[in-house]
């Protein structure tokens, strides 16, 4: 049996990590080749954030940088109200910025 993804998405396997879509595998690994060059010292994949309502929001990477640079990264292939409103919560919640890719 196919499951397809309600945005298209082709789920995409890496060094045996399932990911959402081909756009979040292409970002690891260009995250990895950035962390070879000594550019990103480590990454962490799917990081929960507490949000009201006892709900989380997970963001796909957080990176740490070499310059000292802290950064929270969420691939999307498609913009939607629903993931710009979560974003907007997250960061009124919490002094970051959020970083989103849609293109790698």
């Amino acid at each position: 049996m196919t499951v397809y993804h309600k945005f298209k998405a082709n789920p995409t396997k890496v060094d045996n990590i399932k990911f959402s879509s081909k756009l979040e595998a292409k970002y690891y690994e260009q995250l990895k080749l950035r962390q070879k060059s000594g550019e990103v010292l480590f990454f962490l994949r799917q990081v929960p954030m507490a949000i009201p309502g006892n709900k989380k929001y997970v963001v796909d990477f957080l990176e740490f940088h070499s310059n000292g640079e802290v950064v929270f990264t969420e691939v999307k292939g498609m913009r939607i109200p629903l993931g710009e409103l979560k974003i907007s919560l997250v960061e009124d919640l919490y002094p970051i910025k959020i970083n989103v890719v849609s293109k790698v």
